[in-house]
């Protein structure tokens, strides 16, 4: 199921997952000032610069971290996050150029983060991405049976990659991206993009289009270019292909059906968000410390989306139509190697499939696969 092989996915699309107001990063950006002085330790210059890129002010965040490696040079922190600041700023090359210096200090920490942060930079400089980007990064709205934007490109140079490999990879770059939503901008079109595009790569027992559909959307949302929007409704339409609606049954699940649940769920989330925004605006009027009530209010679970509209309705199949079975195969023998004798085990079997189906209809049995 979808849900349960990418468990966080849906409320880092919605934004329901924990993360601060601009309310209290204010407030931060006051208590750090007035604590600062000569010797403060690192983690307070951390705390002031993260609190200015929240709010926008990239420009700020990266003058407190040079300050910082002056005063403690060689802490992985300080490179990661000026790398990250310089990405925000569009100074894509300067970013890079601090992420080696993260990945070289500790290559493992935040679970590959950096790494994927670095990759998907190089991705946007392929793209000769200099200049302000261009939405969508992958203007193909087609694939689903074969990787494509983000995915393609870490899989460029790979020789003949297994479908094993290809899967890890795509879920270890699924993680990353998701870090980043998590730390960095969760509505951010780029990464709802990658997302969407990791999602639908990592192969038919593995994928995730109906959250795939709903990052494309969501990017949608998040783009005021008409020409855009279009395009990621485009996306999210495409991998609803073959995507029905019910254990066994034929009925497709239309775009405007998962437009209108996921609409719900944004509502969900921005009704929880707006709830534990007024909670810290509270703390703050009232002189209290927000960062310790909000340790003490949330850090015990992290909130889930408890719609279960998606859950009980929707199941993944593919349609009970051998000519367009054959189609998909087609299309995959046409647009992706073959990479392992499963593989072909897997072509032949839908082939003799298919044609079985022709000679005694028999009607197909549902292969569940809801999120």
């Amino acid at each position: 199921m979808e849900r349960q092989r990418f468990p966080t996915a849906l409320e880092l699309i919605t934004g329901k997952f924990l993360r601060h107001s601009e309310d209290f990063y204010q407030w931060r950006i006051k208590d750090r000032e007035s604590r600062m002085q000569k010797g403060s330790p690192p983690e307070m210059f951390d705390d002031l610069a993260v609190a200015y890129e929240k709010l926008g002010n990239s420009d700020k965040a990266i003058e407190i971290m040079l300050q910082k490696g002056r005063e403690y040079p060689g802490i992985y922190t300080t490179h990661a996050n000026l790398g990250t600041f310089y990405i925000h700023a569009g100074r894509y090359r300067e970013g890079i150029t601090e992420i080696d210096k993260a990945l070289e200090i500790n290559p493992d920490a935040h679970f590959g983060r950096e790494l994927y942060q670095k990759y998907l930079v190089e991705y946007l400089l392929s793209l000769e991405m200099d200049n302000p980007v261009q939405l969508p990064l992958c203007k193909d709205a087609e694939g689903g049976f074969r990787p494509v934007g983000f995915a393609a490109f870490l899989l460029r140079d790979q020789t003949e990659p297994t479908e094993e490999e290809i899967e890890a990879q795509m879920r270890d770059a699924a993680k990353g991206v998701m870090g980043m939503m998590k730390f960095g901008n969760f509505d951010s079109p780029i990464l709802l993009e990658a997302l969407g595009d990791l999602l639908i790569s990592g192969g038919f027992s593995s994928d995730a289009k109906l959250l795939a559909a709903r990052a494309y959307l969501k990017a949608s949302y998040e783009t005021e270019d008409s020409d855009a929007q279009k395009l990621y409704r485009q996306k999210a339409n495409e991998r609803l292909h073959f995507q029905t609606i019910g254990d066994g049954k034929t009925t497709p699940i239309s775009l405007s059906t998962i437009e209108s649940q996921l609409a719900t769920v944004i509502q969900e989330a921005d009704d929880w968000y707006e709830a534990l925004r007024s909670n810290e605006i509270a703390w703050i009027e009232q002189g209290i410390n927000p960062e310790e009530e909000f340790q003490k209010k949330y850090y015990k679970d992290e909130p889930t989306v408890t719609s279960t509209t998606l859950e009980k309705s929707l199941s993944t199949n593919l349609k009970s139509n051998a000519s367009e079975q054959v189609r998909i195969i087609s299309r995959t023998l046409g647009l992706s190697r073959i990479t392992s004798k499963g593989s072909l085990f897997v072509i032949g079997g839908l082939l003799v499939c298919a044609a079985f189906y022709f000679v005694i209809r028999k009607p197909r049995q549902s292969n569940k696969n809801s999120d």
